[in-house]
């Protein structure tokens, strides 16, 4: 099979990691992928959001299959681009319809499907620019901590928490009247907090099917002991020690079938993951958010963890035969340490070059993130630039060797989290 994987950060690095190790893949393309991406399959500068570049390299290129990594694109309905194609829809996609996408791309979307379908979430009030007044008197009375969050795309950065009133207030009229988060701040959700241990859990489904993936849990937070901004992610483990059996049955019958049969019952067609952010209260799992793609660091964890052919299951879950399918998972523990640039998630600086790649252990798997080729030499291009994935059979093992990764890769203005997972030791 030919295959394109559309995006260019860690998790589509890892994703054309393991396709590559597939015996059905043949070639393998990546638009517009990275430094490390470009050691494994052939990089496409074709930009995320041309779609009719990207269908006429696929008809050119004999592509079998494309594999949409990133959100970007399916919120903006790629897989609606090439249903409606006759020369597009017998490709093989992995890729839900823009109307599913819109579980990711508008909280306001996913909190009344959630609701409507009987699926565990906080209770939550949308607001924009024509009710900023009442949603400041109903900041008055909203009990803390407070948790805004800006309705549309915002890089995994557009949740504040907070526990001061007048710093909420002001925060509201920051995103809806100054554009905090660009447009994805238009509408606001005012949200109750959750108080428990948050985590990740990843489905493949085909709409009616579906395979629970590996369970992770990522850190947002730049700083450490989960100070300071929300990032992209800073660092991501598997599996999850509290995910036990009980508690991963309860995710399944009272979150992963209701919100399939949800799909279903709503007419949403449904090809691809569901990530589904969960809140463990008590030893009930919550649902903080639902995005429609694998995560990001989540991915370098969970995707090294599946020892089954994932071309596989992906060419069964694109066809609707994913029940079907088997999958085999490595029960040793995976962590990943993500390095990132000086300023990062705000103002930073690109272009720096990277070094000490060669020190780095055979064993530790270096996925590529924010990084490009110039000159020969690996640049930092984002702010979040490598992560750092091990697998060892403890989760002190595996960290040991990520962090000891960690202080070999060596740019300018290097930073990253030094407590990853410790909270779970």
């Amino acid at each position: 099979m030919n295959v394109l994987i559309i995006g260019s950060g860690g998790r589509e690095h890892a994703f054309a990691w393991k396709i590559a190790q597939s015996p059905l893949c043949k070639k393998l393309f990546v638009a517009t992928g990275n430094a490390g991406t470009a050691q494994i399959a052939q990089n496409i500068d074709i930009g995320i959001l041309d779609f009719e570049g990207l269908g006429k390299f696929c008809i050119e290129n004999l592509v079998d299959l494309v594999l949409v990594g990133t959100e970007v694109p399916l919120v903006a309905g790629i897989a609606d681009f090439f249903a409606a194609d006759e020369r597009l829809k017998s490709i093989l996609l992995i890729a839900p319809s823009q109307t599913g996408a819109m579980l990711e791309g508008s909280k306001d979307f996913s909190k009344a499907f959630m609701l409507k379908h009987g699926i565990p979430t906080a209770t939550a009030q949308t607001f924009d620019s024509s009710s900023l007044k009442e949603g400041l008197a109903y900041l008055e009375t909203h009990p803390t901590p407070i948790v805004l969050k800006a309705d549309g795309l915002a890089a995994g950065k557009g949740v504040i928490i907070t526990s001061d009133r007048s710093e909420a207030k002001q925060t509201l009229i920051e995103m809806i009247e100054g554009a905090k988060f660009g447009s994805a701040s238009a509408k606001v959700l005012i949200e109750s907090y959750l108080n428990g241990i948050e985590l990740s859990v990843f489905v493949l489904t085909d709409g009616i099917s579906y395979q629970i993936l590996p369970s992770a849990k990522d850190y947002k937070r730049i700083g450490e002991g989960d100070t300071g901004l929300n990032t992209g992610g800073m660092g991501a483990v598997s599996p999850v020690p509290f995910a036990d059996e009980d508690f991963m049955q309860k995710v399944e019958e009272k979150v992963v079938i209701p919100t399939l049969k949800g799909l279903q019952a709503d007419g949403i067609d449904f090809i691809g993951f569901i990530f589904i952010g969960l809140m463990n209260v008590a030893g009930e799992p919550w649902v903080i958010e639902y995005n429609v793609r694998m995560g990001d660091p989540e991915t370098e964890v969970v995707i090294p963890r599946i020892k089954s052919d994932f071309l596989e299951m992906l060419a069964l879950a694109a066809q609707k035969r994913l029940s079907e399918a088997k999958i085999e998972i490595d029960e040793r523990t995976a962590t990943t340490v993500m390095l990132v640039a000086s300023g990062y998630p705000e103002e930073y600086e690109k272009g720096k070059v990277m070094t000490g790649f060669e020190k780095v252990d055979s064993e530790v798997l270096t996925f590529h993130a924010g990084t490009s080729l110039k000159e020969g030499k690996i640049i930092t291009s984002g702010g979040r630039v490598i992560a750092l994935t091990a697998l060892a059979d403890s989760l002190e093992n595996a960290l040991a060797k990520s962090y000891k990764a960690a202080n070999l890769i060596s740019y300018e203005g290097k930073y990253y989290r030094k407590d990853i997972g410790l909270d779970l030791a």
